[in-house]
């Protein structure tokens, strides 16, 4: 979410997880945030904040799913060298991964 600091504006994500730490993903936004005011220079600043933001969520969604999915190989390979093998509804899972599957009934 942006930062509340009138001096500079962050889009962040934070990754909370016991083990390794904690991850935190940010943009700094260099657009203003215009205030509530309705005059046509201050929509013209909300739409310059507004084409920022939406430019740097897909970029930081990117690189949230990259961390995940390197952190999801790490657990993998944990889970191998321990000896775990994976169950065959996680490995079911792995093999969909990123399709939408529609099961259906009996």
């Amino acid at each position: 979410m942006p930062s509340t600091n009138s001096t500079e504006r962050v889009l962040r994500a934070v990754y909370s997880a016991p083990q390794p730490s904690t991850q935190a993903f940010e943009h700094r936004l260099s657009a203003p945030l215009a205030s509530s005011e309705t005059s046509p220079e201050h929509t013209k600043l909300k739409v310059a904040y507004l084409a920022e933001l939406r430019s740097l969520v897909p970029k930081l969604q990117n690189e949230i799913n990259v961390f995940l999915t390197e952190r999801m190989e790490d657990d993998k390979k944990a889970a191998e060298a321990q000896g775990r093998q994976l169950s065959e509804k996680e490995a079911k899972e792995e093999e969909n991964y990123g399709e939408e599957v529609v099961e259906e009934d009996a």
